[in-house]
């Protein structure tokens, strides 16, 4: 069992700044890799962003926020972080952070989800 929890959204303007937490806890032997998803209304879940969570630290982006975005990660705290910068309102999303045993940009190769935080970027 793992229990994740995230933090950090809130409202920005277009151009501005968020960063994203997510804090694991309970039985994290498993735990590969670290992702970031978001969900629209009426969209489907979508890949952001993931990190191996041992080794080297390889990382994912999607192309829609390549250069954009950046996920980090701190072991001592077992924390994630996403740093979101030039934001523009086609990110306003739910994000949810989650672990699984797989470095992959699909969302089923996780097997624990955090409650999601809301993000909402105005024009």
């Amino acid at each position: 069992q793992v229990q994740l929890v995230e933090s950090g959204g809130g409202l920005v303007q277009a151009g501005g700044s968020l960063r994203l937490s997510c804090t694991a806890s309970g039985r994290t032997f498993s735990s590969y890799a670290m992702g970031w998803f978001r969900q629209a209304p009426g969209k489907e879940r979508d890949f952001v962003a993931a990190i191996r969570w041992t080794g080297l630290g390889t990382t994912l982006y999607a192309d829609s926020v390549k250069g954009r975005f950046t996920i980090s990660r701190d072991r001592a705290k077992n924390t994630v972080y996403l740093q979101m910068n030039s934001l523009k309102p086609e990110d306003t999303a739910v994000y949810y952070c989650a672990t699984g045993g797989l470095l992959t940009a699909r969302n089923t190769g996780y097997d624990y989800w955090g409650q999601g935080t809301q993000v909402t970027v105005s024009s």
